[in-house]
């Protein structure tokens, strides 16, 4: 799985002229179809989308290009999950968040618990990727929990993309694109034994 832009001309473009890079083996990708097309929530409701498939001329693996509005196996939107994760942050409970989002408290349950099991390893992450996108970086400080703590990471590193690409992208984009939309999937994000 790759997450890529939003744009699939572009993404067709890069796929076309061979500059989408193999992840396994840094091969070329090329394209390959396309994944069963499904329909997700987003802020403003649906969302029709039809993720590109690709395989890699050298190691032949195939890859989903899974556009960055959204994170693996999940029937919303980044930016959806992203406003529960922020709600959570507030105070707010399961089932008001479900409720605002017209989402079934399950889902919504399930969201929390995932990001909440590793809240630490969240910040860590974006920690890094906010000293490496920034000359200077600004690193959050304590924000009163771990939960907290890693959504105000997550801010940082999203605030340092911007501020070195000088452009304006939801935060959820950069989330999946860091997190190649693994943000609440199982093994996300591997132990590496670094500190």
């Amino acid at each position: 799985m790759l997450t890529e832009e939003t744009d699939t001309a572009a993404v067709e473009e890069r796929l076309r002229s061979g500059r989408l890079a193999c992840p396994g083996c840094a091969g070329v990708l090329a394209g390959w179809g396309r994944a069963r097309a499904r329909t997700v929530r987003g802020p403003d409701g649906g969302v029709r989308v039809v993720p590109r498939r690709s395989r890699c001329t050298g190691c032949r693996a195939t890859h989903v290009l899974l556009p960055v509005l959204l994170l693996v196996r999940r029937a919303a939107t980044g930016a959806v999950i992203g406003a529960a994760l922020a709600a959570e942050t507030a105070g707010v409970g399961h089932r008001r968040i479900a409720e605002r989002l017209d989402r079934p408290p399950g889902t919504v349950r399930d969201w929390l618990r995932r990001f909440g099991a590793r809240v630490e390893a969240v910040r860590v992450v974006f920690t890094r990727w906010c000293r490496a996108l920034a000359p200077d970086p600004e690193s959050p400080g304590p924000a009163g929990s771990g939960w907290a703590d890693a959504v105000a990471a997550v801010s940082a590193a999203a605030k340092a993309f911007m501020a070195r690409f000088s452009v304006e992208v939801p935060v959820c984009q950069v989330v999946s694109a860091v997190s190649a939309g693994r943000l609440l999937s199982p093994g996300w994000p591997a132990r590496t034994g670094q500190g």
